[in-house]
């Protein structure tokens, strides 16, 4: 966990990107309004996973203003927390794939922050390719007999993560988006 929070803030270094005490404030309170969102949990699927009300959106708003290595590690942060609050372990490299990576995707974001469908579609497509592996490697066992462990991972990871997207681009589309991360510049 320690070497991959130092290849994120190796990243950040690499692209320039500012790790002021305004970006440092702003992930912080995009970071607790993720995770407030995350207890307005909508379903929860057995294995862990949920549709929430919405909780990537500040990660998203993030990774929109201050750009993919910020967006990554207020993920990172994201999935660590996540793993405190509700953890589903099996094995540790399957935490790697649970939890950091696959909320640390969703700075991925920041690398299309003007065309904010398509940055939107890559975290959660990031978001369902940690998810899915995970899936096929460590849940498999939990598929029905006869049926394929990518088959049973593809099908429980879109289940939960399909309509998350789509919640997320719902509500990015009624937010007035420019002057939220507008809001964000220096003041």
């Amino acid at each position: 966990m320690i070497g991959l929070l130092a290849l994120v803030l190796g990243f950040i270094r690499i692209r320039q990107e500012e790790l002021s005490t305004h970006t440092i404030i702003f992930a912080a309170l995009m970071l607790a309004l993720a995770i407030i969102l995350q207890q307005l949990r909508i379903f929860h699927m057995p294995q862990g996973g949920s549709v929430t009300a919405g909780s990537m959106v500040p990660l998203l708003l993030i990774a929109y203003r201050f750009g993919p290595g910020i967006g990554m590690l207020t993920g990172f942060l994201y999935g660590m927390i996540n793993l405190l609050q509700d953890p589903f372990v099996l094995h540790p490299v399957q935490v790697l794939f649970d939890y950091p990576l696959p909320f640390m995707a969703m700075g991925l974001a920041g690398l299309s922050p003007h065309h904010r469908f398509l940055g939107t579609a890559a975290a959660f497509f990031g978001r369902f390719a940690c998810h899915f592996l995970s899936g096929v490697v460590f849940f498999g066992s939990y598929a029905p007999a006869g049926t394929s462990v990518y088959l049973y991972s593809f099908l429980f990871n879109i289940t939960y993560l399909v309509p998350e997207f789509l919640i997320c681009c719902l509500i990015l589309k009624l937010l007035p988006v420019k002057r939220l991360v507008s809001a964000m510049e220096a003041s």
